[in-house]
């Protein structure tokens, strides 16, 4: 019974997601649905957490950004199909598995340094 769990659990694996980590900003196109209707709505903040890796049906991304001086977080499921798509903006230099020392800082204190790869230097 449990190979047959694994079966369908591997089935549902999205590949198109693309592969981020703690600290990369990015923006997920998430669908919405009010009454009958359903629009997509953009989210855009920093990966603070990531949970069970990216191989797990249940893996788990959180993602916060400042809103009118207020910190909101959002879980999103890394296979949802809600998800439409996964933009990452800036990759973060970040020596932590877990950010959760962003939520004490305000304004510039909570700063990333971004991560400056040999490629975009030229």
């Amino acid at each position: 019974m449990p190979d047959l769990m694994k079966v369908v659990e591997q089935s549902q694996l999205r590949e198109d997601i693309p592969a981020f980590r703690v600290g990369c900003t990015v923006r997920v196109n998430y669908r919405i649905s009010e009454g009958n209707k359903e629009r997509i709505q953009a989210y855009e903040g920093v990966v603070i957490r990531k949970h069970l890796g990216d191989k797990n049906s249940k893996a788990t991304f959180t993602v916060r950004k400042m809103t009118q001086g207020h910190g909101v977080e959002r879980i999103f499921p890394i296979h949802s199909p809600r998800i439409e798509s996964v933009q990452i903006l800036k990759h973060g230099h970040v020596r932590r598995a877990k950010l959760y020392y962003l939520r004490e800082r305000r304004g510039k204190a909570a700063r990333i340094r971004e991560k400056i790869s040999a490629r975009s230097r030229s």
